[in-house]
């Protein structure tokens, strides 16, 4: 197993960006994961990117994105069609292949456009959920309050995980929301999505990141701190929500194990929650208890596609800087957590060869080719209608 390193990170995030496409809004966060990674942009093996095409609108949309990296002279490049995360998976096992020394992973998504609660619907059971078209934030409200009535967690609970995901959002200059509120403003809120409030759900974002990862002594030659991943597992569960225990992440919990999450003590845990609950449920599965959680952003900002790649990538921005030493991430980003992949890593950082520790981390696995419109699924309930009769 070759060592692997993150040796720069970029990212961008605002709210709504209604001046700049996708290509516009990547050069700059591209250019600069190269910069700072030290590798020549020409030395770099493989490229790998990670979007979803039914963000903008229109088949092999994320073709555009390479206009930001530039793809001549020919280059060795893949994408993935699902939140970038997925895609430094890829580059990590084409690294572990031997072929190359060094990968570039971005990620991009402009959820703004569109109305993002309601297309992430498109990711379940396109015969039985669908057709109901309940929101991502309808479906995350229901597993909320399963989960509390299980745990006898309360909206208290809820409130201060919203509290600190906007005061760790101060550290960090893209956050999209940050602030020094307490609990009790929060708790002040109307509820929206029962028994969620605004401040519980991630805001709309339009971002994107960029990573550079190496391998060995090529890591070592150009980053005095590189964050090495030690570790790495994946699991999924069940997609349909009536098969599994919505209160529960088993999926996380395995893949904690398996990366080693839970083998030494954790300064700091990054997670990917859209939600206030999930961030309970993540923490529980994972066995942090005292751990900080979120330091480098908070409530993960909503473009979906570049978000999983900005939580894989702070902890090793806090290692750099010497912030933090070890800690786990962990991932996700559909409605319900209802269809994820998570993946371990193990950190560590050269001086004193201590750990990091493993991470679960989860990950979309998209459903673009069954998406459907609203249109299309009243056309189809027609259709069926009237073959009945």
């Amino acid at each position: 197993m070759r060592d692997v390193a993150v040796v720069s990170f970029s990212q961008s995030a605002v709210a709504r960006d209604a001046t700049h496409n996708e290509v516009e809004m990547l050069v700059p966060t591209v250019h600069s994961a190269i910069a700072e990674s030290g590798i020549p942009k020409a030395d770099i093996g493989f490229v790998c990117s990670g979007s979803l095409d039914y963000l903008q609108g229109g088949p092999f949309a994320f073709v555009s994105g390479l206009d930001a990296v530039g793809a001549w002279p020919p280059i060795r490049e893949s994408h993935v069609e699902m939140d970038a995360a997925w895609a430094l998976y890829e580059a990590w096992v084409a690294i572990q292949t031997g072929e190359v020394d060094s990968a570039l992973v971005y990620g991009f998504g402009k959820s703004s456009p569109g109305d993002l609660h309601e297309i992430m619907t498109l990711q379940t059971d396109p015969y039985y959920v669908v057709p109901l078209w309940p929101s991502m934030v309808d479906l995350a409200a229901l597993q909320a309050r399963s989960y509390m009535e299980e745990s006898g967690r309360d909206e208290k609970d809820l409130a201060q995980v919203a509290a600190r995901a906007q005061q760790n959002g101060r550290q960090n200059p893209q956050a999209v929301r940050a602030g020094d509120v307490s609990a009790e403003q929060l708790l002040a809120q109307p509820v929206t999505h029962d028994p969620l409030r605004d401040a519980d759900i991630a805001p709309i974002t339009d971002g994107t990141a960029a990573v550079v990862i190496a391998a060995g002594d090529l890591a070592r030659s150009v980053c005095e701190r590189p964050a090495w991943i030690r570790g790495i597992e994946h699991r999924i569960e069940a997609h349909s929500l009536g098969v599994r225990d919505l209160t529960q992440s088993e999926s996380t919990r395995a893949a904690a194990i398996a990366a080693g999450a839970n083998s030494g003590e954790i300064q700091v845990a990054e997670l990917h929650a859209q939600f206030s609950h999930e961030v309970l449920m993540l923490a529980e599965a994972i066995g942090l208890k005292a751990t900080p959680v979120g330091r480098t952003a908070g409530l993960q900002p909503g473009d979906e596609c570049g978000s999983g790649a900005r939580r894989r990538s702070g902890l090793p921005h806090l290692v750099g800087r010497g912030a933090a030493r070890r800690g786990p991430r962990s991932l996700r980003s559909v409605p319900a957590a209802e269809h994820g992949v998570r993946l371990g890593g193990e950190l560590r950082w050269p001086a004193t060869e201590s750990q990091l520790s493993g991470s679960a981390r989860r990950i979309t696995v998209r459903r673009a080719r069954t998406c459907r419109s609203r249109d299309w699924c009243a056309r189809r309930r027609s259709r069926r209608s009237t073959t009945r009769v």
